[in-house]
């Protein structure tokens, strides 16, 4: 981690900041009904929380912060899981781009174990 001077130049964070833009895509295809707006905050906090700690994390210059805040972007990963899964549930997004997010998800959340475990 020696030659990474800013928090974006982390792989993970770039994949997050992504998955953030194409969860701010998907929310734009929801019906417009009152559940869906709340669906909507819920997923775009958790999945914007993702980068969010990983930045804060990395900003904060301590090892243990640092750890701190990749295991809670590991939360928010698996609580972005959660939200995906509810979505599919009721059909607001159809089956190929949940597969996609979920994998993203589940590539972010490995990369965190991986970049935890080196701390």
């Amino acid at each position: 981690m020696a030659s990474i001077k800013n928090f974006r130049d982390l792989i993970v964070w770039q994949k997050a900041v992504e998955l953030f833009t194409l969860a701010v895509k998907d929310v734009e295809r929801f019906p417009q009904k009152k559940a869906s707006r709340i669906i909507e905050d819920q997923l775009l906090r958790a999945v914007g929380s993702i980068s969010a700690n990983i930045a804060e994390g990395f900003g904060r210059k301590g090892a243990k912060e640092l750890s701190y805040h990749l295991g809670v972007s590991k939360g928010s990963s698996a609580e972005s899981e959660d939200w995906y899964e509810k979505i599919k549930n009721i059909g607001y997004l159809d089956e190929n781009t949940i597969k996609d997010r979920l994998g993203r998800l589940d590539e972010i959340r490995k990369m965190l174990n991986s970049f935890i475990s080196k701390i």
